[in-house]
């Protein structure tokens, strides 16, 4: 459904799209694009693409593609340092600009290259004429055109993973403010992505309260003398500066006059596109034009364009035209792709050698070949031995194959293609790796490497289409240098999740069921005290009853509101508060053992099977960083710590017979911090087997080891792990109950004190920048195009994720190299011991009672020798009958 549809808009809207934006956000998200000379061509492909997706979903009549002039614009001129940390545009990027105005140009969209002004200040002009006669969609991520929102004019931001609608309401309801004191707002706390300054040490929580009662800058300075001492002592100083700042953040409204009519879509030059896209290789995006354009009489057609088209395509409502036409009618039920029935592999031809597509779907295995497909429907076994010889069996999960028949185990990983670990592997955020989303991208998505197998297909295929979708994205993973890491690790791996999860882990039904008597009757408890405590009773699960219980009629302080404006009773609320009165302290209470009530124990027993095991299913394509993740139900999230973790734990043992080893991984991404940064004091520590921890507090506050008091390691603990995570001065002032200026102070000390580490977080994002992802250890990848945004936010976000990823992400490939290693072991397989379960940097095995101590040292011998880091591996084992024992 068009965007017009769904925000059912009584006129055509004109849609202005912020093009730089756009061709950055290109240029990140796809690094390795380039034509047959080196000439780089990714920007033009994406560019390009969205804004066909775009004319082909909306069916625009009004568009304006926004792009920045060269040389400095007015902003410079009043501040000069304006924009100026900011690195020059890449070589690669900077070679793009002119074929991709070019390619906007040839497809009907008028283009606009602002000048003296940036592209921004285009979008809010024309906003502001064109609003009061039709709706106007922005399309762009930028916050600073926040400012143009009105009840006609809506955002649409497209920069993350799924598309966001502002609104007017929407704008007023999340900031509080009118869109007209949006460049107030940003003078007073600053840019730092176009180095405005604003008034130091006010963020946007202080200035939200300062515009409480100083609606605009004005107000600002006319009553400055009533802010509170301190704030006013940040305030006075920086009253000249700060409305020079606003010149800076507020959209130019007198600088672009033209017409509508001027932004008409005009018929797209099909013979100058496929011209322009045969100049670049861009095959993919050419099979992706429409058949035909709009003829000159739509409404706005002008110029030599037209001539140069061919075709009709229909009127819609309204007297508009489609550009796209109808699309291809879909085959009929019964026109099905030529097709060979088998029954035994005796009707098949010999798979020695060939490359081989494997699509198991409607109780049938079709295989393609060369050409040919058959529909088997024999035994699984049987097809399993005609493929021995094969050399390569694409299909869209071995794990699915593994997990339906064993015998699929016996073909060598070597001879697998995973078609959704591959493309997992290339983009670890897309989430939706399923078959019929991949073999639609085959068809539609118009990529050079599809388009050329995808014309040969017919639209029914299944084994063809497994072949030509290997071959398509083949050279990609190759290309990405992601080709090791599937065939050495991540395929290896799949046999040994589909083990685990057969083998699954012994439950105690007894010990569940008396620890779910105990906290029933502890939660029937803390429900009289509450309602005791609140004088009334009342739906402890409401927040708004809640709220009004605590804020109201207790009346206790106020913590946070949500976004929406509602008072907020979060945890990281109560925990707030929680000494202000004792019904908190019971609120907290409950709800932990509500959680551990809801998620563990009453529904995991009814997860049981016959065998009196529980089985996970493990998931390798779900997260960003690498780790696999488990579901029905999720093991990895078993509570270890505090009171009630060791008691969950104690509920998960060993079958009859045997006992549980636990090795855990000891303080391994601190490990591999100390490997990748060459940190000479992480390095000395780990070499000499300190505390790390004790180390770092010892650095921190000048002390020997031995004098270091546990509340200064405790913090030296907390800013270790929190880096890693990207904890800024923020969280960490919450985690250690201290200030903010304090914690900023706290992490210069560290990273004066372990000034390596600090080189290397900032060498891990300039590479990012540069090269628009980062890798791990074992040559995983994450692409990082937030970077690049506009929206400070998110760019925060993205250097956050690029340390993070290194770090764990690389953490993760051990722990992997652990579990295929020790699955292969022959020393464990003749203990009798099996890895059953991995959550985070811990693998657990079962083995006989007599056999455990080995298979468990065994077990600690193959992890600690997995990787050869700079500093030792160190893993930490133990054994018992329970979970709980062990760990």
């Amino acid at each position: 459904m068009s965007l017009k549809d769904r925000l059912r808009f009584d006129k055509e809207p004109v849609y202005l799209i912020d093009g730089t934006a756009l061709f950055y956000r290109a240029f990140y998200a796809r690094t390795d694009l380039a034509r047959a000379d080196g000439f780089p061509t990714n920007a033009i492909n994406t560019t390009l693409r969205v804004l066909l997706n775009m004319l082909r979903d909306e069916n625009p009549r009004y568009v304006a593609f926004m792009m920045d002039g060269k040389g400095p614009t007015f902003r410079h001129q009043l501040y000069d340092r304006y924009k100026a940390q900011r690195p020059a545009m890449p070589e690669p990027l900077a070679m793009q600009i002119e074929p991709v105005r070019r390619g906007v140009e040839l497809l009907g969209v008028r283009l606009l290259v602002s000048d003296g002004v940036e592209a921004d200040d285009c979008i809010c002009a024309l906003a502001k004429r064109y609003k009061q006669e039709r709706p106007v969609v922005v399309v762009a991520s930028d916050k600073d055109l926040k400012q143009c929102l009105d009840h006609n004019v809506v955002i649409l931001n497209q920069a993350g993973k799924t598309e966001k609608i502002i609104t007017l309401e929407s704008f007023r309801e999340e900031e509080g403010m009118e869109p007209s004191q949006w460049p107030d707002f940003q003078a007073i706390i600053g840019d730092s992505a176009d180095n405005i300054p604003g008034i130091p040490k006010v963020g946007p929580v202080t200035a939200r309260k300062i515009m409480e009662t100083c609606p605009t800058l004005e107000a600002l300075r006319d009553n400055c003398a009533a802010l509170p001492a301190k704030l006013r002592e940040k305030v006075e100083p920086e009253l000249e500066n700060v409305f020079l700042y606003r010149e800076l953040t507020r959209m130019k409204t007198d600088c672009c006059d033209q017409p509508l009519d001027h932004f008409a879509l005009q018929p797209m030059d099909l013979d100058g596109l496929r011209a322009f896209l045969d100049e670049y290789e861009l095959r993919g995006l050419k099979q992706a034009l429409p058949k035909t354009s709009a003829p000159s009489g739509k409404p706005g057609a002008s110029g030599s364009a037209s001539s140069k088209t061919s075709g009709g395509a229909s009127p819609q409502a309204g007297g508009q035209f489609s550009l796209f036409g109808a699309p291809m009618p879909a085959p009929a039920q019964d026109d099905e792709p030529p097709m060979t029935e088998a029954t035994s592999t005796d009707a098949l031809p010999s798979l020695a050698g060939e490359d081989v597509g494997l699509v198991f779907e409607d109780n049938a295995f079709f295989i393609g070949m060369e050409g040919r497909e058959y529909r088997y429907t024999g035994p699984a076994d049987a097809l399993a031995r005609a493929l021995e010889h094969a050399s390569v069996i694409a299909t869209p999960s071995v794990q699915d194959l593994l997990r339906a028949d064993a015998a699929w185990g016996y073909l060598l990983s070597s001879q697998w293609f995973d078609l959704s670990l591959a493309a997992y592997l290339l983009d670890p955020e897309a989430r939706n790796y399923t078959w019929p989303r991949l073999r639609q991208s085959l068809f539609q998505d118009g990529r050079s490497e599809f388009a050329e197998l995808a014309a040969t297909l017919h639209p029914k295929a299944r084994g063809l289409a497994a072949l030509a979708y290997m071959r398509g994205i083949r050279g990609q993973v190759e290309s990405a240098h992601l080709s090791t890491l599937m065939r050495d690790l991540e395929i290896p791996l799949i046999p040994v999740l589909v083990s685990m999860e057969q083998a699954g882990i012994g439950v105690d039904l007894d010990a569940f069921a008396g620890f779910l008597d105990d906290v029933s009757t502890q939660l029937d408890e803390l429900t009289r005290s509450i309602i005791r405590h609140a004088g009334e009773p009342f739906n402890i699960r409401s927040s708004q009853q809640l709220a009004a219980i605590l804020f109201d009629k207790l009346d206790i302080k106020e913590g946070n509101k949500t976004a929406t404006g509602q008072r907020s009773t979060a945890n990281q609320v109560l925990e707030a508060i929680r000494s202000r009165h004792p019904i908190v302290e019971d609120i907290l209470e409950y709800r932990m053992l509500e959680k551990l009530r809801s998620t563990y124990l009453e529904p995991l027993p009814k997860l049981v099977g016959e065998d009196s095991r529980l089985h996970t299913h493990f998931n390798q394509l779900a997260t960003a960083t690498g780790r696999l993740s488990s579901s029905q139900p999720n093991l990895q999230n078993i509570p270890i710590r505090g009171k009630h973790g060791p008691r969950m734990r104690a509920c998960f043992i060993a079958g009859p017979g045997a006992m549980l080893a636990a090795a855990d991984y000891s303080q391994i991404e601190l490990r591999v911090l100390a490997h990748f940064s060459g940190d000479p004091a992480l390095i000395d520590a780990f070499r000499n087997d300190e505390d790390i921890h004790t180390r770092t507090a010892a650095l921190l506050t000048d002390k020997q080891p031995q004098d270091v008091l546990a509340d200064e390691r405790r913090n030296a603990k907390t800013i270790n792990f929190g880096l890693i995570y990207g904890m800024g001065p923020q969280k960490l002032a919450r985690e250690l109950d201290i200030t903010v200026n304090q914690a900023k102070e706290f992490i210069e000390r560290y990273f004066d004190k372990l000034a390596t580490l600090k080189a290397y977080y900032d060498t891990i994002v300039k590479d990012a920048e540069s090269h628009g992802f980062v890798t791990t250890l074992a040559g995983r990848r994450r692409l990082l195009p937030e970077l690049h945004s506009r929206n400070t936010q998110l760019v925060s976000q993205a250097r956050r994720q690029a340390v993070n990823t290194v770090i764990q992400g690389s953490a993760a490939d051990i722990i992997k190299m652990a579990m295929v290693a020790a699955h292969k072991d022959k020393d464990l397989a003749a203990l009798g011991a099996h890895v059953i379960l991995q959550v985070h940097d811990e693998l657990i095995i079962e083995a006989p009672e007599a056999s455990i101590r080995p298979a468990g040292e065994r077990l600690k011998t193959i992890m600690q020798s997995v990787a050869d880091l700079a500093v030792p591996l160190k893993v930490d084992l133990g054994l018992g009958r329970t979970w709980a024992e062990a760990h």
